[in-house]
C-alpha cells in the first residue's frame, strides 16, 4: 500500500522533531531525517529544500499561537491581562513542548531563520513581558515579568527532567509563574 505524500511530509516533520531534540539540530542531517522515516533524500528534497525549511516549518505553529495569544492579550485591561498572559503561555508552552525544546536547544539557529511570515510575531517577547507585567513601567514588575516568561520557557524546554503530565505541569507552572508576577494563585 503507497502511502501519500502528504503523509510523508507529516512523517518527515515528525521525525526531524524527534531528531532535532534528541541530537540538536546541527547534529542532525537531512540524511539522518530521509533514513528515519524510511524514504530517499531527494523524496524529503520534494517536500523541503533545505534543513532550515524544516526548523521553520516545525516553528511556524508556535509562532502562529503565540501571535494569536498577543492578539487576545491586547484586548485585555491592565487588571485582567497578567493572569490570561500567564495563562496563555503556559499553555502555549506545553501545547509546544517538544518545540519549545527545540527552541531553547537551539536558539542561534532558530532566530537566523528568515521570516515565518506571521503577522505580529516581531516584538512579540517584549509585549508579553508588557502583559505579564501588567502593562507596568516599574523596574521590580517588568523583572518580574521576564522571570515569569523566562521560567516557564526555561521549564518548558525541560521535557526530560519535569516528566510530570500535562495537567500537573500546567498547575505548578501558573502557581509559580503568578508568585513571580506577585499574584498569588487562589
Amino acid at each position: 500500500m503507497a502511502r501519500s505524500p502528504t503523509g510523508l511530509r507529516d512523517r518527515l516533520l515528525k521525525s526531524a522533531l524527534r531528531l532535532f531534540t534528541q541530537r540538536g539540530y546541527r547534529g542532525t542531517s537531512l540524511a539522518d531525517i530521509a533514513a528515519d522515516v524510511g524514504c530517499s533524500k531527494a523524496s524529503l528534497l520534494y517536500h523541503f529544500t533545505t534543513k532550515e525549511a524544516i526548523l521553520a516549518e516545525l516553528l511556524l505553529p508556535i509562532a502562529k499561537e503565540a501571535a494569536a495569544l498577543d492578539a487576545r492579550l491586547s484586548a485585555l485591561d491592565d487588571r485582567d491581562v497578567v493572569e490570561a498572559a500567564v495563562t496563555g503561555f503556559v499553555d502555549l508552552t506545553l501545547r509546544f513542548r517538544l518545540e519549545i525544546k527545540l527552541l531553547f536547544d537551539n536558539l542561534a539557529d532558530a532566530t537566523s531563520l528568515p521570516d515565518l511570515g506571521v503577522e505580529g510575531v516581531e516584538g512579540l517577547e517584549s509585549r508579553l513581558v508588557d502583559a505579564m507585567a501588567g502593562r507596568s513601567s516599574d523596574p521590580r514588575d517588568v523583572a518580574a515579568a521576564h522571570v515569569a516568561l523566562g521560567g516557564v520557557f526555561v521549564a518548558g524546554a525541560a521535557t526530560e527532567r519535569l516528566p510530570f503530565d500535562d495537567a500537573t505541569l500546567r498547575d505548578a507552572l501558573t502557581a509559580s509563574a503568578l508568585r513571580a508576577v506577585g499574584r498569588a494563585p487562589a
